[in-house]
């Protein structure tokens, strides 16, 4: 089924956060180009990330608020939300939520076992290739994903900051122990939840 690849950076931004409050993947999707487009890259620091990796467990207990306030959360919960990214070194929440998306942007493009790294602009345009040649998707929905693809790219602008690389590198053991189920299990590598054993009949 074809669907919509863009959202607003703030539901995006609140996706992030609710994804780790709900101990699921950091990286649920790619950014989309709309959001690369809109995202303020920012040059990463060691202390930026280790807070927002400190945050969560402070974020945890206002999941279910996040998750109902979406992308419009009331002004008791923004209090709250500034207050716990102040806590742990930020201006704000919009501040954390920044430091988060190009956290992302970085997990992204980040091999799990070799650490090399391939912008997500460049994934993009290898996504698009192998649709190209994937003779499983209808000639319709094909040219519609193909269409889609290349206005993304087009729009899309690569990592601005290498040396964010680096940075989030260091941090990724502690980054990827996020990245588990809400039963504890780690996430595969394409983000998709593990099946399920068969029940016994």
């Amino acid at each position: 089924m074809i669907t919509s690849r863009s959202t607003s950076l703030l539901s995006r931004a609140v996706a992030i956060a609710v994804m780790l409050l709900a101990v699921a993947a950091i990286r649920p999707v790619p950014l989309a180009a709309q959001e690369m487009e809109e995202l303020k890259q920012i040059e990463l620091t060691d202390k930026q990330v280790a807070g927002f990796i400190a945050a969560q467990k402070d974020l945890q207990p206002l999941s279910s608020k996040l998750l109902e306030g979406g992308d419009k959360p009331d002004d008791a919960l923004k209090g709250e939300l500034d207050a716990i990214a102040k806590k742990h070194g930020f201006e704000s929440f919009l501040d954390m939520e920044t430091v988060g998306a190009n956290i992302s942007i970085v997990l992204d493009g980040l091999d799990r076992k070799t650490g090399a790294y391939t912008d997500p602009v460049e994934k993009m345009k290898l996504e698009l290739e192998n649709i190209k040649t994937d003779a499983s998707i209808p000639e319709d929905d094909k040219k519609l994903v193909i269409e889609d693809l290349n206005q993304e790219i087009a729009a899309a602008k690569p990592l601005q900051f290498q040396s964010n690389i680096e940075v989030v590198k260091k941090f990724q053991p502690e980054l990827e122990k996020l990245t588990v189920d809400g039963a504890g299990e780690s996430l595969p590598e394409d983000g998709a939840a593990p099946a399920k054993p068969e029940e016994k009949k």
